[in-house]
């Protein structure tokens, strides 16, 4: 993908200095108004952050965007950008079962780079933050030769163990908080037209692939529920449903029920996509590919013990399959026992 670049003006970081570009993004980052019990002992500003882990124990994730690769900017704002970097950090918090309690922001940006872009960077950061009840507590500023947003996200357990990939088990119900594929059909909506036809078509899958908004309360939840296995559904569903079935030597299977109601909400953006690009896929096949193998929704997919499911799964999670033995001792994702789930993001393909 490539992206337009901004002329060079008055408003560029490298005229401002870093002194003044830091200013101005705490300012749009609103570090002082951090939740009340959520703020950090020592927050930006001094050498490095101080942060209470009551636990004794802190998940730590971090994840890396790159401009042309995981967003562009004629196609996302600054807010969009901060807004998605929160969420898919925040996610895979909750898929250990933790609850946020810090987010360390890290941005490389090319001298020509607009301040204002910056700014609306941390507004949409300061926002997401604010929606999940966390803050910044610190970073780094840094120039580079392409746009870089990276975030690590701190977590606490609660006293709870963190539920891991690997203890999934053959009897287990697999369920999902959130959706599949509405990033993927987003995006392709933009790929084919832009944003105008995104906008035009389904504003609502547009939306969810410039700023996913994961089901970050329902990880603890299911922690709380007695989830024997989850992750942050990043890759698309094929491909991290493997990383389940690999890491608990299992085999995942999907009902087709599920699946089918998830392609058919997808079908107007699949026509769209088809009728703008005068291909012939079939619509179908085109809507169950963004399902299967879509990335970036950031559902939560878990695994929980039947006897949970009987008694009812934590909100929002939905059944959408079972946990059975694995096969030939191959781990795999199918639909109905029968078709494999393949598909998904790869960062180097």
């Amino acid at each position: 993908m490539v992206s337009r670049r901004p002329e060079r003006d008055s408003g560029a970081v490298g005229r401002l200095g870093e002194a003044e570009v830091l200013t101005r993004l705490l300012a749009a980052l609103g570090v002082t108004g951090a939740p009340a019990g959520t703020a950090p002992l020592v927050g930006p500003g001094d050498d490095a952050a101080l942060v209470a882990a009551p636990d004794a124990r802190v998940v730590a994730t971090t994840d890396l965007l790159v401009e042309g690769r995981d967003f562009r900017t004629d196609w996302s704002s600054g807010d969009d950008v901060g807004a998605k970097a929160v969420a898919q950090n925040l996610a895979d918090v909750a898929a250990m079962g933790a609850v946020p309690t810090g987010l360390l922001l890290t941005v490389g940006a090319p001298p020509e780079t607009p301040v204002a872009w910056l700014e609306d960077l941390g507004r949409g950061v300061g926002a997401a933050c604010r929606r999940w009840g966390t803050s910044v507590v610190g970073g780094d500023l840094s120039g580079s030769s392409e746009l870089l947003v990276s975030i690590t996200a701190l977590g606490d357990l609660q006293g709870r163990a963190p539920v891991l990939r690997g203890g999934a088990s053959p009897g287990d119900v697999l369920a999902l908080a959130g959706c599949v594929g509405r990033s993927a059909a987003g995006l392709a909506l933009l790929s084919a037209g832009g944003p105008a036809l995104a906008a035009e078509v389904a504003p609502e899958l547009l939306a969810a692939h410039r700023s996913p908004v994961p089901p970050v309360e329902a990880g603890p939840a299911a922690a709380r529920a007695g989830a024997t296995a989850m992750l942050d559904v990043s890759d698309g569903l094929g491909v991290d449903g493997r990383r389940i079935a690999a890491a608990s030597g299992v085999h995942l299977d999907v009902d087709s029920w599920w699946e089918d109601q998830h392609v058919l909400d997808l079908l107007g953006a699949a026509r769209a996509v088809v009728r703008r690009l005068a291909r012939d896929d079939d619509e179908q096949v085109l809507a169950r590919s963004w399902v299967r193998g879509g990335g970036e929704d950031h559902a939560l997919l878990a695994a929980f013990p039947p006897e949970v499911a009987e008694r009812g799964l934590p909100e929002p999670f939905v059944r959408i399959g079972e946990v059975l033995p694995v096969r030939e001792g191959w781990p795999a994702v199918t639909v109905n026992g029968d078709v494999e789930v393949v598909g998904g993001w790869d960062v180097y393909a």
